[in-house]
């Protein structure tokens, strides 16, 4: 499976700005191999304002212009959930997708200042039975300063996800 931050979902507000851009990201995407695909637009109250609902009425949409275009690709749900007061509550009430209806989550921390009781809120999220994924640490400004709780967060539990660009530079 691989994550393109919703780059195919233009209801959204987030990715690509329309059908035939989605349509050509997907139709790469089957090229290079890959028949499953996440679509997980940002979650950020008063950035953008997606929830379940309609991330998954627009990933059926998505699907059936798929399909009508016999692009052999599989949407599935998730989101990038932006690390702020009362995610956890909207997981639990279904606000918040997961990531395909598991207990996986990403989770995004504020880029620019420490999150405030970061390691609570990890443990709080894992003890509810969420996993959350951290998408790309790298990226942000207080990692580095902040570096060991990163790796606390990962040995309670929760997952790192970076960047290829992370990686290869």
């Amino acid at each position: 499976m691989i994550d393109l931050h919703s780059h195919i979902l233009p209801a959204l507000c987030d990715g690509s700005q329309n059908l035939e851009t989605s349509l050509e990201m997907a139709r790469l995407a089957v090229a290079d191999g890959i028949t499953h695909l996440a679509g997980t637009p940002h979650i950020h109250p008063g950035v953008y304002d997606n929830s379940t609902d309609n991330i998954a009425k627009t990933l059926r949409m998505l699907q059936v212009e798929l399909y009508s275009q016999d692009i052999a690709l599989r949407l599935v749900m998730g989101a990038d959930v932006h690390m702020v007061f009362g995610v956890l509550e909207r997981l639990q009430d279904g606000q918040i997708p997961t990531l395909h209806g598991s207990r996986y989550f990403l989770l995004e921390p504020s880029h620019y200042l420490p999150v405030p009781q970061f390691l609570r809120q990890i443990e709080a999220f894992l003890n509810a039975g969420y996993m959350p994924v951290i998408t790309h640490p790298e990226r942000l400004r207080w990692c580095e300063d902040n570096y060991q709780d990163f790796i606390t967060a990962a040995r309670m539990g929760a997952w790192l996800q970076v960047t290829a660009a992370a990686i290869s530079g």
